[in-house]
């Protein structure tokens, strides 16, 4: 099974991750991982490829997306859960992440992504701080059988 989480900087998609590893094994992907995968950028996203298409039917692999150029990644018959966060809580808990501190210039750039998966296709969205991750974790593994 191949889960995709995605949304931007500080929705909780990595506690959902978290969540998900109490309940689960899964090997986890984040962002540009797939480097690892070969040497060369595009033999790596190929091979990243096709090890995500086998993987839908078989081991699990829980891809984490912050970035939406990542997207087209994910193969046919993924677990697209979409997460988001008011923009608010975005940046509070973007500025505990720099000590407290919120530069303007980092402030203007996550008002500006604000919104950029919002349209994305879903099976599942999580609303951060609204969805009870241990239901997602449960609507999750039930998707899989």
């Amino acid at each position: 099974m191949v889960i995709g989480i995605f949304g931007e900087n500080c929705t909780g998609k990595s506690t959902l991750v978290g969540r998900l590893k109490e309940t689960m094994t899964a090997q986890v992907y984040t962002g540009k991982d797939y480097l690892r995968l070969e040497k060369n950028e595009d033999a790596a996203r190929l091979a990243f490829r096709a090890k995500l298409r086998e993987a839908v039917h078989g081991e699990n692999i829980i891809y984490v997306i912050s970035e939406p150029e990542h997207l087209p990644l994910l193969p046919e018959g993924s677990i697209r859960i979409l997460v988001t966060a008011d923009l608010e809580v975005i940046q509070a808990r973007f500025a505990q992440r720099m000590h407290g501190n919120l530069p303007a210039p980092v402030a203007m750039m996550l008002e500006k992504k604000h919104g950029c998966f919002d349209r994305e296709p879903h099976d599942i969205h999580v609303i951060s701080g609204d969805t009870d991750f241990d239901d997602v974790c449960q609507k999750i593994e039930g998707m899989g059988d």
